[in-house]
């Protein structure tokens, strides 16, 4: 028998300022309660009203800790890093980066055909044992994140898995699930998510009905909010009957550990972050 999972919150983003003068709406912000664990931070960004002025986007910058997660749907991002990577995040890919111990970077965005600028970032925690590893990128194109088509339901599948379809993003410790969900007017959507493990689901297109019971019942949630849903074993959606629905869908392995968030760095304690600031006044940062 499944254990449906029920919406217990819907959170309505926070337009934020970050960056050099970028505009962001903000579901989720780092702090010490740690509500989301294992995930920290989620922004949806675009650079598509006039009155926002020049494209600013995000100067050379540090972090140690966690992973930041890149996602485009529009237009792209150039980077560049302490390490010597340089390229670019285009429409439908997805940048999977590692910080662990420490590392610079620069992400520029870029406006697309339609003249548009489109997409998230996530971070995501990680454990004690692995804040101070070597840094490290997973960079994804977007033909190479599978896409799985369920009746009405459209897939993008970038880690975790789907009818035995594996996202490519692999090897990271909090074992999550990230994927692009778009249904279809009256679609339903299932996805058995692991018992314990958080889940929550950012809604940027259309109406749903989230966290559905065996009778039907679900909260709505419309465009654009996020869900956050209690544990259980099984996740459901129906879209609206009118404008169908599409969503990010985040699920993951809390670590269950103290977490002293610092600006860009993530740490476990106030020491370390102390450690990380005198890293940076020394030029040892990203070689630490």
């Amino acid at each position: 028998m499944t254990n449906t999972r029920a919406v217990t919150n819907i959170i309505e983003p926070k337009l934020v300022i970050e960056g050099a003068g970028v505009l962001l709406r903000r579901s989720i912000a780092p702090s010490r309660a740690n509500l989301f664990d294992p995930f920290l931070l989620f922004d949806h960004f675009a650079f598509n009203d006039p009155i926002e002025g020049p494209i600013q986007g995000f100067p050379m910058h540090p972090h140690r800790g966690i992973e930041t997660v890149t996602y485009m749907l529009e237009g792209s991002v150039r980077h560049r890093d302490s390490l010597g990577n340089s390229g670019s995040i285009g429409a439908g890919d997805v940048q999977w980066m590692t910080s662990g111990r420490g590392i610079l970077h620069e992400e520029m965005p870029r406006r697309g055909p339609s003249g548009n600028i489109y997409g998230f970032q996530l971070w995501v925690n990680l454990p004690a044992d692995l804040k101070m590893s070597a840094p490290r990128y997973q960079e994804v194109t977007a033909e190479n994140i599978p896409t799985v088509q369920r009746g009405d339901a459209r897939i993008r599948v970038v880690a975790g898995g789907v009818d035995g379809v594996a996202g490519p993003v692999t090897e990271i410790a909090a074992q999550p699930v990230y994927m692009d969900v778009q249904l279809a007017p009256g679609a339903r959507f299932e996805q058995p998510i692991p018992e314990g493990h958080t889940a929550i689901a950012y809604v940027f297109e259309g109406a749903g009905d989230f966290g559905m019971d065996e009778h039907g019942a679900g909260a709505p949630v419309e465009a654009v909010k996020m869900a956050v849903f209690g544990d259980g074993d099984q996740l459901r959606v129906q879209a609206s009957p009118d404008a169908g629905v599409r969503f990010m869908l985040m699920a993951g392995a809390p670590f269950r550990e103290p977490v002293m968030p610092y600006g860009p760095f993530v740490m476990n304690t106030w020491e370390e972050i102390q450690q990380t600031l005198e890293d940076l006044r020394r030029g040892v940062f990203a070689q630490a």
